[in-house]
């Protein structure tokens, strides 16, 4: 039943308000404010005693139209009850967009209410949740300095998830790391003040098929004894996005009963500067027995990665994907929206592209070229954290970390950035999430 207390926010196409179902003044109230569906345009229409009655909202071109576009509506009203009217092209798309639009992060300062949206007919309101929950864990962690999300607060805020979503825990802490077989994820850590970990979650029965995400938790990088200049330390709190949004794709998962095993590995780190700080030229032993070459201290994340990836192999399952803030490269090559996807499998790759560009989700593939392996060679060592030549940075990671898996073909790796420097359709500037939405949607499919 339409909550008539709920003022309606009436989508109009580009060029479509003649066909918008306006009264005859709110139709000259818009043309004479030049108002005829431009994308990402909000016009309020006046009531009969002064109050707003409503509002318009262009929608753009249907040839170029963001999937995210309704979320640029919820960015910009006030606090208050909406619904949706006129052109809804899919009802739960609109209904996810406008909620991911009234993002707010409120730990540190208040801020205006959201706008609470009454949902369109026929939206999904379950996958709409879960969808707004999943992607506000990965920008409500990533937005939080690592001064209040170091290591501990990030396996507490991990088991309490866990309890939530009624997963198994289990961590492996400190000089525990070693003897269970991750000396890198130690090795990286062990200079902070707050203990390297693993923390590994799990999920699901144990017949389903096997899926396990594997999210770089990296509380803050300093760059370690190659430090960072001060300019590209400013957004460290960042580099556990990986975790942070594979926190979020994994809740989806869980809420949404897909058949499937789901396992969670955050390898969780702060690389920071001490007198045990591992250095440049030192010789590191992985999980999976392969010796690496540390050719620079800020190519870290690859090496907790590593022996993250060495485990979940360990139990063959059908599907591994990581996520990781994990070059500047990347961004170079395709810019803060666009995340490379890696994988042996161009059939999977093809799947994840197309499911995630209209959940405003994109995701773009690379090739893992294996001539560029000769990049990562070491003359000491099996191989070097650290390409020469600085070509090809986020290619020669990935090639880093196909290593240490063992069916390319079943993995696959996002080199994402986590951050939006402006705010966009459905995005607000700051910590954001990426490719849970082009993951989710692909296991959806495979597993629901």
């Amino acid at each position: 039943m339409t909550d008539l207390t709920a003022r309606a926010v009436t989508l109009v196409a580009q060029g479509g308000l003649a066909s918008a179902e306006l009264s005859e003044s709110h139709r000259h109230w818009a043309e004479a404010n030049g108002f005829n569906g431009q994308s990402g345009r909000l016009l309020a229409l006046p009531a009969d005693d002064g109050d707003v009655a409503g509002y318009l909202f262009g929608i753009g071109a249907e040839a170029d139209r963001q999937p995210l576009i309704v979320g640029a509506a919820a960015a910009q009203l006030a606090p208050g009850r909406y619904r949706l009217a006129g052109q809804i092209d899919d009802p739960t798309l609109a209904a996810l967009a406008f909620r991911l639009g009234g993002y707010r992060f409120t730990r540190y300062r208040k801020l205006d209410d959201a706008p609470e949206l009454e949902l369109p007919e026929n939206a999904d309101a379950a996958e709409v949740d879960r969808l707004v929950e999943a992607a506000f864990i990965a920008r409500d962690l990533i937005n939080t300095p690592a001064n209040d999300l170091g290591p501990d607060a990030l396996e507490e805020y991990a088991r309490a998830q866990a309890a939530r979503d009624d997963m198994q825990v289990r961590v492996t802490r400190g000089d525990d790391l070693v003897g269970a077989g991750f000396p890198m994820i130690h090795a990286v850590g062990r200079a902070a003040g707050q203990a390297p970990r693993l923390i590994d979650l799990t999920w699901g029965s144990e017949d389903a098929p096997k899926v396990t995400l594997v999210g770089k938790g990296v509380t803050f990088d300093t760059g370690g004894l190659d430090i960072k200049p001060a300019a590209g330390m400013v957004l460290m709190k960042k580099d556990m996005g990986g975790a942070a949004n594979v926190l979020g794709l994994a809740h989806a998962i869980v809420r949404a009963k897909l058949n499937v095993r789901l396992r969670v590995l955050l390898p969780v780190v702060e690389n920071a500067i001490s007198a045990n700080a591992f250095r440049p030229s030192d010789i590191l032993m992985s999980r999976k027995g392969i010796t690496v070459e540390i050719g620079n201290t800020d190519a870290e994340g690859r090496l907790i990665l590593a022996d993250a990836l060495a485990l979940a192999c360990e139990e063959d399952p059908a599907l591994v994907i990581d996520m990781a803030t994990l070059t500047g490269a990347a961004r170079a090559a395709l810019g803060p929206d666009l995340p490379p996807l890696y994988t042996g499998d161009d059939t999977l790759a093809a799947a994840l592209m197309a499911a995630g560009t209209p959940h405003g989700d994109p995701l773009w593939h690379m090739p893992l070229w294996t001539p560029y392996e000769a990049m990562l060679a070491s003359k000491v060592a099996d191989i070097n954290n650290a390409g020469a030549g600085g070509f090809a940075g986020s290619v020669t990671a990935a090639l880093f970390l196909r290593r240490f898996v063992e069916k390319p073909e079943n993995w696959v790796h996002l080199d994402i950035y986590g951050w939006s420097p402006d705010a966009k359709p459905g995005r607000s500037a700051g910590g954001t999430d990426q490719g849970i939405r082009a993951v989710y949607q692909v296991l959806k499919q495979r597993y629901a």
